[in-house]
């Protein structure tokens, strides 16, 4: 799994979580790009990419994303060697 799958299944997950059927999402969308990105529905779409990819994320790493480039980096990050 590289990062484009990666952003594939973030784009699914975000369609999911905003209810947004056609939201197409590229590395440099924020949450003033995405409309109902607020604070709840930003922490159900974490919760949803921990479940997903089975993976955990910190405090600290979380409030640190800027964008969605930023969050598929951080998922492959912790995928690690099961990319692939």
């Amino acid at each position: 799994m590289d990062r484009d799958i990666v952003r594939e299944r973030l784009q699914g997950l975000c369609r999911q979580v905003f209810g947004i059927v056609d939201l197409v999402i590229d590395d440099r969308t924020t949450a003033a790009d995405v409309p109902g990105w607020d604070s709840l529905s930003h922490a159900r779409l974490i919760v949803a990419v921990e479940e997903h990819f089975g993976i955990r994320t910190t405090m600290r790493e979380v409030i640190r994303l800027e964008n969605v480039g930023q969050m598929v980096s951080l998922v492959a990050s912790k995928l690690g060697p099961r990319l692939g």
